[in-house]
Parts: structure tokens; C-alpha cells; sequence
């Protein structure tokens, strides 16, 4: 089934720039998809945008358009205000590990910003966004309107304590502007955030991406897994969202096993979309 994206959009009470179709473009509803949920015991959504074709496939329209907690993929925008404001350099500046112990032995180091992308480190960005501060990081979200632009009263907790919100639709759109360096951001910096979210290369496609882990308001882990994949250089921009109210179920394992499983099943992988 096809519906324009103005059905779409109906959803969205607030229509962004980070919107990941044009109204020139159509929606796929991909109810089979429903599958790989299951398989996992997951609610959620998925959203694949066929850039040359100008088509978005979707799973769960109402889940793609609703706003939740960003966590991690708040990282994306996090490093490229860093970036921009000149509060790192480049990706091999180095933040010094505050000599706090935590249960991720990553984390307990000295960090460079590629580093702390890679392995995903709070402590690390929370330290970036002190030094951004509030008026900054303030300044910045509302010139993206990032999801619904609320930094709420702590700068270092605000894309993890549910102030910040964004959608699956948004969060799709973000990184389709970014690939494009279509950002209020430097072609530099950009293109750095773009390079430390490539995760696979080989052959027959690229695949870069950003995953975030957190707790919704209900107090459910919400798993994300945003970016794209290249195959014959032509881009293909996803998002995945899960939530569980399971506290045993492993998200952060979850969520890559099934867009792998998702995008194999709708053909990549073997160089031939």
C-alpha cells in the first residue's frame, strides 16, 4: 500500500526540517515487517527512504512519527556542535577519563571524540556538553528544532532523562541531511561525524550508523539504530526504534541483530540494490 507523504505528515504535529520525505515523495506501509518484532518481543517501528526513487518504506506509522527519548543518537548532533563551536577540535581531540570507575571498561580511559563515538561513552559527552553549555547547546537544537527542542534544567542529562524528544521520522530526516551536508554545520565537521558512523565497508556496501539506549517515561528500554547504507553508491537512510517493558531483554543486542535482519530480508547486503 501507497500513501503520499502528506498522509504522513498528518501524523507529525510539528512538520521539521528534519521531516524524512518531501511531499513529492510516497509511503510504503511495510506491515510484514512485523515479523522481526515478534521474533524479538519488541513494539517499535522501521523506516527505510529509497533516495533515488523518493520513496520511504515504513512499519508502524504511528510509532515513526511519535517522539521519545534520543539517548545516544543524541550523540550525532552533540559531536557536530563540538565541532562547530570549536570545543574540539577534530575527532582526535582528547577529553581526560575523570578517574571514575564505571561497569563499561571502554569509558575508563583517556577519549578521543572518535573514540567515545565508537564506544558510545556517556560520561564522555557529557563532559562535551558542559563545555558547549546551555546557552550554546540551547541556540543550537532550536536552530535544527531537534525533535521538541527541550534541554530541560541539566545540560549533561537532557537527551537521557526524557526532556529531549525526538521521532523516528525526525531522527531519519537528521541523517539524510547530514549524508548531504545539508546541516548548518561545516562540510568539515560533517563529514567527521560521517566518517566516525561507519561501522562495515567491503565490496558491496557501507554501512554507517548510530545506536542509542535508553528509558522512555513508562520506564521501557527504547533501542535506536539510525544512519545508512550504501550499495553502488546510492544511499539508503534507516531507522530502527524498539522498546520493551522486558528488563532482561538485551537491546543493545537486539536492535543490531534486527536491522541486519531487516535489511537483508529486503535485499542488501550483496551489492545488488
Amino acid at each position: 500500500m501507497k500513501i503520499s507523504c502528506r498522509y504522513l505528515f498528518a501524523w507529525i504535529t510539528v512538520v521539521t526540517v528534519f521531516a524524512s520525505c518531501s511531499t513529492n515523495d510516497s509511503v510504503k506501509l511495510e506491515n510484514d515487517l512485523k515479523k522481526y518484532f515478534d521474533e524479538y518481543k519488541v513494539d517499535g517501528s522501521f523506516a527505510l527512504y529509497d533516495n533515488g526513487r523518493g520513496e520511504v518504506k515504513v512499519y508502524n506509522l504511528k510509532k515513526d512519527t511519535a517522539r521519545t527519548v534520543p539517548a545516544s543518537t543524541f550523540k550525532i548532533v552533540n559531536a557536530l556542535i563540538a565541532l562547530q563551536t570549536g570545543t574540539l577540535l577534530n575527532d582526535s581531540s582528547v577529553i581526560k577519563w575523570d578517574g571514575i570507575e564505571r561497569n563499561n571498561k571502554n569509558w575508563n580511559q583517556d577519549l578521543s571524540l572518535a573514540q567515545a563515538f565508537r564506544y558510545s561513552a556517556v560520561p564522555h559527552f557529557q563532559e562535551i556538553a558542559r563545555r558547549i553549555g546551555r546557552d550554546t547547546m540551547q541556540k543550537w537544537i532550536d536552530t535544527l528544532k531537534y525533535g521538541n527542542m527541550k534541554i530541560g534544567p541539566a545540560i549533561d542529562t537532557f537527551w537521557l532523562d526524557n526532556s529531549l524528544l525526538i521521532s523516528p521520522d525526525e531522527e531519519l530526516g537528521l541523517v539524510k541531511q547530514l549524508y548531504f551536508d545539508k546541516l548548518p554545520f561545516t562540510k568539515t565537521a560533517q563529514l567527521t561525524v560521517r566518517s566516525m558512523m561507519l561501522q562495515e565497508s567491503n565490496s558491496n556496501y557501507k554501512l554507517s550508523y548510530k545506536t542509542g539506549l535508553g528509558f522512555n517515561s513508562q520506564n521501557h528500554a527504547v533501542g535506536w539504530v539510525v544512519g545508512w547504507i550504501e550499495e553502488n553508491k546510492h544511499p539508503y537512510f534507516f531507522v530502527l526504534n524498539i522498546e520493551s517493558a522486558d528488563t532482561n531483554a538485551d537491546i543493545s543486542a537486539i536492535r543490531t541483530d534486527m536491522l541486519k535482519k531487516i535489511l537483508a530480508g529486503l535485499g542488501f547486503f550483496e551489492g545488488k540494490m
